[in-house]
């Protein structure tokens, strides 16, 4: 993986300036230079870094919009787009320093705002509102928005600071009651699947808090940008993201308790984001299983949401390894993922968030870790 760094002063101060760091445009008036090459395959440039293909290909797509008069500032900036198709969205992301952790990659969190922020743009991208989570016209007018009822992630190879990834989403209906939405996740360089995602989503009144079925003027609004044929991000029989997850009972072995949300944990839809559920799921975490492990796998349920005054404990417990079988590649068109460790480096654990006050259950999950590489 290639860094800024490694260009030269000139390379740099270039991919600065087609970064617009440097001069701020005119609305509408500024004119991109000539692109120094046509094509955006990396393959097909070698030699540029991944990082100058990034910005030479956000150059590319800056002029087409600006001398056609359309797009906003942060459409002409940002390094996405709708596929072919329209029925899926492609963007690429550097990795920054302050998205890495102690391992030097990448943390979970980070990939997770990622595919959140990636799955938002793809919504805007179609002309879904910017006041919620992909509203689309009928929802906002019924004062419904989108909440998260499982997320599933699943990392072969966590990305390093400076490197370039690809995230391909789309989404699809699920049942009469949500969607569904998945992710691929590519090193951008060479191509690699690095990680998988699905989740999916229930429809809640803003107003009232309550549950509500996806009504088919709703439905009509998303699906005309959905795959006509299914489409998963996990096409195997019987993959992980398919398993329940069992409720921890008071047998657990490990605690954080009085855990609470900061205001900046807060999102638009006035409850705790999905996402700040992640951070705390790890807080209980036993620390030797940290210093040695990374996290491979992790599926969450969500079963109510988090306000700012709520307290929260954190319950975590070792849950037995099912043997698991040798994984070379992903049968359909998504790309391929890494072999599955040995059961005997792996460690697998159940988890439970629930109030601290009367015992509530917030989110139940489950992670699979195996043993860091060698760095």
């Amino acid at each position: 993986m290639l860094k800024l760094s490694s260009c030269n002063v000139t390379d740099q101060r270039q991919a600065l300036a087609q970064c617009r760091f440097l001069a701020p445009p005119a609305p509408f008036s500024f004119r991109w230079r000539t692109p120094v090459v046509v094509s955006c395959s990396p393959s097909s440039r070698p030699n540029l870094s991944p990082l100058q293909v990034v910005l030479s290909g956000q150059q590319q797509a800056g002029m087409e919009l600006v001398e056609s008069g359309s797009g906003s500032l942060a459409d002409r900036l940002r390094l996405g787009s709708l596929t072919e198709d329209g029925l899926s969205y492609k963007e690429k992301f550097i990795v920054r320093c302050y998205e890495v952790g102690i391992n030097k990659t990448a943390t979970v969190e980070t990939i997770a705002n990622l595919l959140q922020e990636v799955g938002c743009n793809h919504a805007q991208s179609v002309g879904y509102s910017t006041d919620g989570f992909a509203t689309t016209r009928t929802m906002r007018k019924l004062h419904l928005i989108w909440v998260t009822a499982r997320m599933h992630i699943e990392i072969y190879k966590y990305p390093a600071w400076s490197d370039v990834i690809e995230i391909e989403t789309w989404c699809q209906s699920e049942g009469r009651i949500g969607t569904r939405r998945d992710w691929i996740l590519k090193d951008f360089a060479t191509g690699e699947v690095i990680g998988r995602a699905t989740s999916k989503w229930v429809m809640m009144n803003q107003d009232t808090r309550r549950l509500q079925k996806v009504s088919d003027d709703v439905r009509e609004e998303y699906l005309v940008f959905c795959p006509r044929e299914l489409r998963l991000a996990f096409p195997e029989e019987n993959n992980n993201s398919l398993k329940k997850i069992a409720k921890l009972d008071d047998s657990f072995q490990y605690s954080r308790l009085g855990l609470m949300p900061r205001r900046a944990d807060l999102d638009m839809n006035q409850h705790v984001n999905n996402v700040t559920y992640i951070g705390w799921v790890l807080e209980s975490m036993p620390q030797e299983i940290i210093d040695t492990h990374e996290l491979q796998t992790i599926t969450l349920d969500y079963r109510r949401e988090c306000q700012q005054d709520d307290v929260v404990d954190s319950l975590t417990s070792p849950e037995q390894v099912e043997g698991t079988e040798k994984v070379s590649a992903i049968h359909g068109t998504n790309g391929s993922a890494a072999a599955r460790e040995d059961k005997q480096d792996c460690r697998q654990f159940l988890h439970l968030l629930r109030l601290s006050s009367d015992g509530q259950e917030i989110n139940r999950g489950r992670t699979e870790w195996r043993k860091k590489p060698a760095r």
